[in-house]
């Protein structure tokens, strides 16, 4: 059943979307780029005030593909108590070797790849990232000023993504800049999640505060278009 994930950047972001009842609360800093991230202090603070009420993630920021400053951010990122970290795959760099090096942690943690739609990259990494012990991946966009997911790749592109992670048995999230009206094509795909921060935002300003009625119409998009899409849905939350 596909879940909305709600990007915040402070506690009284992340208690607006617990409120709302979004499925996964993630923690970023849209400021500092496409996963930049909050400090970990701050992170387990909002997980403290949290306290189990919702699932919670985290990015680990806009780091170079490199073994050490990737495996070490993730751990310092673990200790904070979030029940997922999301590790940007960008262009460049080690990528067989950052994730040899993340296996040693992955058994532990709860790591979740994020691919670009707007860089190459080959879906056949999906198989590489299940042996390496992640537990999902997410396709997003690196470079929020090309356009939307839906913009940048073709359907049947998105919905092979979608099929192969699931044929991995990886958790599947789909974000990049999401708009409202993405809500009905992409609920098609039957991701795990769908992933918004801009279209929660006053004015689409991805950096700018949250709008609660934004939140609210994105989720319950969500949850009505499950609703049409399987009838029997609605006997299950009755």
């Amino acid at each position: 059943m596909t879940q909305m994930l709600a990007s915040v950047n402070c506690l009284a972001e992340a208690l607006l979307v617990l409120d709302a009842g979004v499925g996964i609360i993630d923690l970023k800093q849209p400021a500092q780029g496409a996963l930049g991230a909050l400090d970990t202090v701050l992170v387990k603070h909002i997980v403290t005030e949290i306290n189990g009420r919702s699932p919670v993630s985290a990015t680990i920021g806009d780091l170079p593909m490199l073994p050490n400053p990737v495996f070490n951010a993730v751990l310092a990122m673990a200790e904070t108590g979030v029940d997922y970290i999301k590790i940007g795959f960008f262009p460049g760099d080690d990528w067989s070797g950052t994730l040899q090096k993340l296996s040693e942690i992955s058994q532990t943690s709860a790591l979740i790849a994020v691919l670009f739609a707007d860089t190459a990259f080959d879906l056949n990494f999906l198989g590489d990232l299940k042996k390496a012990g992640f537990s999902g991946v997410m396709l997003d966009t690196m470079d929020k000023r090309q356009g939307t997911l839906t913009q940048l790749m073709a359907a049947k592109d998105i919905a092979e993504f979608v099929g192969t992670a699931k044929s991995l048995q990886l958790l599947c999230g789909l974000a990049g800049s999401l708009r409202l009206s993405d809500v009905p094509e992409l609920m098609r795909h039957q991701p795990d999640y769908l992933g918004f921060r801009g279209a929660l935002c006053q004015q689409h300003q991805r950096s700018a505060a949250l709008d609660p009625h934004a939140v609210e119409q994105i989720r319950d998009a969500i949850g009505n278009t499950r609703i049409n899409s399987d009838p029997s849905a609605l006997s299950r939350i009755i």
